[in-house]
Formats: C-alpha cells, structure tokens, sequence
C-alpha cells in the first residue's frame, strides 16, 4: 500500500513538473496578435520597411493565424527600449541591432559588425554555419529572448561631415554620431561618440549639435536628406563592414507557437535577411549617382593614415573586448577563427575576382 502511494504522488509530481517547466501550446486555429517595435523610423526604406516586410512574411505565410503590427521608434516605446520591451513581453517581437544593447551585453557587439571585420556574406556565413547563432542565442537567454539574423547592410559609407578629414589630427575634438565598436574606436583617436537614433540625426547635424554621422549608405542617406546638412561624404565604411539587423522574439511568445509556425518566424527572418542585403546592393550606386550628379555632394576617401590609426585601435578595442569575460571571450574566438578561415578564401576567389574582373 506505502509503494502504491509513493508510485502515485512521484507520478502526480512529474505531471506537475513537466507543466510548469513547458508553455502552453496555442491552438492550431488560435488567431495570434503579435507587436513588433522598432529602432527605425515608421516606414524608412530598407531598415523600416524590412520590418514591415518581415511582419508581413509571418502574416502571409501563417494565412493569418499571426498578424503582427509594426511600431516605429517613438510610436509605442523609444528606440533605444526595444529591447527591454521585448524581454518584458510587452511586445512579442523587436528589430534592431545588436550593438544598441551594449549598456546591457557589451558581448552582443560582436553580432552586430566589427570594425575592419566581417561582411554581409561572411556574417551569415558564421551565425548560420559557422555556430555564431547559438553563441547569440545563449547570449539573449537570460533576458528571455531568441534573436535571428534579419538584414544586413552591406558596406556602409564613412558618414558625412562638416570639415574635412585630412589627417588624423582633425579627428580630434570631432563629435560625431557613431554607434558600438567604432565609436570606441572614434573616442580612442580624439573624438566624442554620440549615440542618437536615426530620426534625430539630420537635425543634430544641421544645427551643429554634432560635426558628423554616419548612417548606413546612399540610399538611406539620400532618404534623409543627408547631403542638406553636411558638405562632406567620407568612404569606405570601416566601423560597420557588414551590419546584421536582428529580429528579437519573445522566448515564451515563440515557445507557445506550434512547432509549424516556429518554423516560419525562423524562416521568415531568413529571408529579411537575404532581402535587405540585394536590395542595398540593388539600390545604393543609383542614389550615390544622384547625391553627386544631382545635388553635387563632395565624396571623398578617408586618408590612409586615418585608415591606418582606426584599424589599429580597432584592434585593441576588439581585443580588449573579449578579455572582459568567458562569455566575450568565447564569442570572439568563434568569430576569429571564421574571420580567419573565411578571408584566407576570399583572397583567392572575391577579392583577386574584384581586382581582374
């Protein structure tokens, strides 16, 4: 009879157990509403419009059974709150990228860009091949949140200013909007980061609040109006070679999911992915031929001594980064070691192709 009892209450006891520890699965004919903010202005082209186009991916390819609705910055929270909205559950998704949290994880740098780093290709190479996803993935775990590669800009430019860039002396004292690694490395040769988000930054730049910005590249900033506020147009774009834009869900919003419609917010973020990195390459030179042909904008390159300074203190920050914990130090190492590998290709097939072709 005590062996039947005991039987009994270890049974009961695991009942228990297992329905805590797992969500409750939504119907298969559950209508779900979902919220999506952003860091992006409502609608910008690419960065916004990738969101959009992202909720829209979910909304189709679950015939309905998910709508999300998109919020620009500033619409329901601030830019910069994205991701504490998400961890809270107040909104079931986010768009953004990794280097605006690094107040919270200094790590999650290094799945946003690197400066002299990693292109848009050789990025999504690492996350989906080469086991930088589940380094990401651990990273957002204690905040309960899963992030997905979901856009990438490609090469960016340097940014605009208002005073030539001749030598690394007129770095010094130059207040510029930079964000993550490069703004370290910005600080480190003599100049003031600032962090804003893209919708103040034509006004900052007009009124002298900051000497320069850089944002993404000709198409983003011809959308701006950049060329209205500053005179000078630097490349190439050494702080952000190759940004990742993240969707960041919920974890218990998407564990609550069917395994089906798991697997197409998984996808759907994939093919943001790959969208938004054709469309700036589609895109770009047409807008640069305009800011120059049209509106004469001054494209100039940064000196090689600046380029020099800036790859050398990129290094050190990068470096000094990774020693801070295990968890950096882990991330990096991954991120090296494919650095490494995916170059030593490249420099017989992409890079000697660019120079023959």
């Amino acid at each position: 009879m005590k062996r039947r009892q005991f039987l009994k209450q270890v049974s009961v006891g695991a009942v228990v157990s297992s329905s805590v520890a797992a969500p409750a699965i939504v119907r298969a004919d559950t209508k779900i509403k979902w919220k999506m903010v952003t860091t992006w202005p409502k609608n910008f082209p690419v960065l916004g419009t990738g969101a959009n186009q992202l909720a829209k991916l979910i909304t189709e390819m679950t015939n309905d059974r998910i709508s999300v609705k998109v919020y620009g910055a500033g619409e329901l929270i601030p830019a910069f709150e994205v991701f504490d909205a998400v961890s809270r559950g107040t909104a079931q998704m986010g768009h953004g990228s990794a280097y605006y949290w690094k107040g919270k994880i200094e790590e999650a740098q290094f799945f946003s860009t690197v400066p002299f780093g990693m292109n848009a290709q050789e990025m999504s190479s690492w996350l989906y091949f080469g086991g930088g996803l589940e380094l990401w993935r651990e990273t957002y775990e204690p905040f309960g949140i899963i992030p997905a590669a979901a856009g990438n800009t490609n090469v960016q430019m340097a940014g605009w200013f208002n005073k030539e860039i001749n030598s690394v002396n007129d770095v010094k004292g130059l207040k510029m909007r930079i964000p993550g690694l490069g703004g370290e490395v910005l600080q480190r040769a003599g100049g003031t980061p600032v962090n804003l988000p893209g919708g103040e930054l034509f006004t900052s730049l007009k009124t002298g609040a900051i000497d320069a910005t850089e944002w993404v590249g000709p198409y983003n900033d011809l959308a701006f109006g950049l060329h209205k506020a500053a005179k000078y147009y630097y490349y190439p774009g050494w702080h952000e070679p190759g940004t990742t834009l993240e969707a960041i869900i919920n974890k218990e919003a998407f564990q609550s999911l069917p395994k089906d419609l798991q697997a197409i917010v998984e996808n759907a973020c994939k093919m943001v992915n790959q969208e938004m990195s054709l469309e700036f390459t589609a895109k770009n030179n047409a807008a640069l031929d305009t800011l120059v042909n049209k509106h004469h904008v001054d494209v100039r390159k940064l000196p090689d001594d600046v380029l020099a300074t800036f790859k050398t203190l990129s290094h050190d920050v990068v470096t000094e980064l990774a020693a801070k914990n295990k968890a950096a130090q882990k991330i990096y190492d991954s991120y090296n070691k494919f650095y490494k590998q995916v170059s030593a290709w490249h420099e017989i097939s992409e890079k000697i192709y660019f120079n023959v072709r």
